[in-house]
C-alpha cells in the first residue's frame, strides 16, 4: 500500500495545528503544507497588539521554530500558491504548474482584509492590517509619535490599533458606522465601556459616520472625508472586517456561503476535503447554526479537530468560541455564541465603572456568553457555565460572593 499524502493549503495557525495534531495522533504518512506567504506560519493577534506596540520580537510570532517542520516531517513550502483543486482526481495544481496528489485535503486558506472601494484608497499612508509586513509598515509610520492617525472601523482591530497608536503619542480618531464601538458584537452597554476607555485615553470617537473617501497630495493621504467633516490625517488604517479566502473552493465547486461550508466534523462538500480556521463556516451543534470564527483559539481548535476527522475519527466540533483583547489598561476574554446573544439580557458581576467585572449574556434563562474584563482565572468557570446550559438565577449570577460553580 502506498504512503498516504495529506495536503494542507494555508500557512497559518489552523494549518500548523492540524499538522501537529496529525503527528500526535500517530499519522505516519506525508504531510505537505503549502504556505502562500514567504514566511513560516505565524500568529496574527500580536500584529495589532504586542508586535505592533514594539513589545514583542519577530521570532515570537511564529507558530513553531524552523526546525520543528523537519523534526515532524512536515514538508513546508513557503511562498507557494495553489492554483486549482480537482476533487475528483484528488489533485492540486500549484502556481508553478506542478500537480500533486492527495488522499486527504485540508483548506486552511484564512481570510483577507476587506478593502474599501472609495476615492483615494490607494494613496500612500493608507494601511490595512493582516500580514506581518502590514504590521511592520504601520509601526514604522506611527512609532515616532506626533502623527494624525485616523482609523476607519471601530471593531476589534480598529480599537487595538488605536490603543497602540496612542501609546506611541499620536493623535487618534476612530470613525465607526455605529454610534458606539463594538455595538454590533457586544451591544450598547458594553460598547459604552469601550467608548469610555478610549475617550479617557485621548482617542476621538466619531460614531454614526460613513467614510466617503480620502484626500491626498503628491500621492500621499492628507485627510479622510466623511459625510459630516473632513479630518486631517498623516496615517490612515482601514479595519472594516475580513472576507474568507474561498476562491479556490469556489473554483473546485465546493459549497461556499460566507466561507467553506462544513458539517460538524469539518468535512466540506467533496469527499476527502476538509476546512478549518478563518475560511471554515462550520456547523455548530450547540448554536444549531453555521459559525465562521476568525479568532486564533478557533484556528487551533479547528485545526486539531480537522486532523482527527481527516484520520477517520468521530469528531463533533462543539468548542465554545473564544477570543481576547488588550487595549490600554483593559484586558478581556470573551467566550460564547454570538448568534445567541442578539436577544439576550446582559447581567453584570463586579464594578463596571472601574472596568473590573464579568458580563454574562443570558438567553431563555441560561448563560450563552460571558466576558471577563480585568478579572482573571475565571474563564474556565465561565465556559463551564455556558456549557452546562442550566437555568440560572440572575441575582446569584450578579453576586460576586456566589461562586460561579454554584450559581
Amino acid at each position: 500500500m502506498s504512503e498516504q499524502v495529506f495536503i494542507i493549503i494555508g500557512g497559518g495557525l489552523a494549518g500548523v495545528s492540524a499538522a501537529e495534531a496529525l503527528r500526535s495522533e500517530g499519522f505516519e504518512g506525508r504531510i505537505r503544507l503549502f504556505a502562500g506567504e514567504a514566511h513560516a506560519p505565524y500568529i496574527r493577534p500580536p500584529l495589532s497588539k504586542e508586535y505592533l506596540k514594539g513589545d514583542a520580537e519577530r521570532d515570537s510570532i511564529f507558530v513553531q521554530k524552523p526546525e520543528w517542520y523537519a523534526d515532524q516531517r512536515v514538508e513546508l513550502e513557503q511562498g507557494v500558491s495553489v492554483r486549482s483543486i480537482d476533487t475528483d482526481a484528488h489533485t492540486v495544481t500549484l502556481a508553478d504548474d506542478r500537480t500533486e496528489s492527495y488522499d486527504r485535503l485540508l483548506l486552511a486558506t484564512g481570510a483577507s482584509s476587506r478593502h474599501l472601494a472609495i476615492d483615494g484608497a490607494n494613496l500612500d499612508g493608507v494601511h490595512y492590517l493582516r500580514t506581518v509586513e502590514d504590521s511592520e509598515r504601520l509601526r514604522e509610520e506611527i512609532a515616532s509619535g506626533g502623527k494624525r492617525v485616523v482609523i476607519v472601523g471601530s471593531g476589534w482591530i480598529g480599537l487595538e490599533v488605536a490603543a497602540a497608536a496612542r501609546g506611541y503619542g499620536n493623535e487618534v480618531t476612530v470613525i465607526g458606522r455605529e454610534e458606539l464601538p463594538l455595538d454590533n458584537v457586544l451591544g450598547t452597554e458594553l460598547g459604552e465601556v469601550f467608548a469610555a476607555l478610549h475617550t479617557a485615553n485621548g482617542v476621538r470617537l466619531l460614531g454614526g459616520a460613513s467614510t466617503r473617501g480620502f484626500d491626498g497630495e503628491d500621492g500621499r493621504v492628507t485627510a479622510v472625508v466623511t459625510g459630516s467633516e473632513t479630518i486631517a490625517a498623516d496615517v490612515v488604517v482601514i479595519g472594516v472586517g475580513a472576507v474568507p479566502n474561498v476562491q479556490l473552493a469556489k473554483d473546485a465547486a465546493l459549497t461556499v456561503d460566507n466561507g467553506v461550508l462544513t458539517d460538524e466534523a469539518l468535512r466540506a462538500s467533496a469527499a476527502d476535503v476538509f476546512a478549518a480556521g478563518d475560511v471554515a463556516n462550520a456547523y455548530h451543534p450547540v448554536a444549531d447554526a453555521h459559525l465562521r470564527n476568525e479568532h486564533w483559539a478557533n484556528a487551533i481548535a479547528q485545526g486539531k479537530a480537522a486532523a482527527k476527522s481527516m484520520l477517520g475519527q468521530s469528531v463533533v466540533f462543539d468548542e465554545i468560541p473564544y477570543f481576547y483583547t488588550d487595549q490600554f489598561d483593559l484586558g478581556m476574554e470573551y467566550s460564547g455564541y454570538p448568534t445567541l446573544t442578539r436577544d439576550a439580557t446582559v447581567v453584570f458581576r463586579g464594578d463596571v465603572g472601574k472596568r473590573e467585572f464579568i458580563a454574562f449574556w443570558v438567553f431563555e434563562g441560561r448563560v450563552v456568553a460571558g466576558m471577563n474584563v480585568n478579572v482573571w482565572d475565571v474563564n474556565d468557570d465561565v465556559q463551564a457555565l455556558i456549557r452546562s446550559a442550566r437555568t440560572v438565577d440572575a441575582a446569584r449570577l450578579a453576586d460576586p460572593t456566589v461562586p460561579l460553580a454554584e450559581v
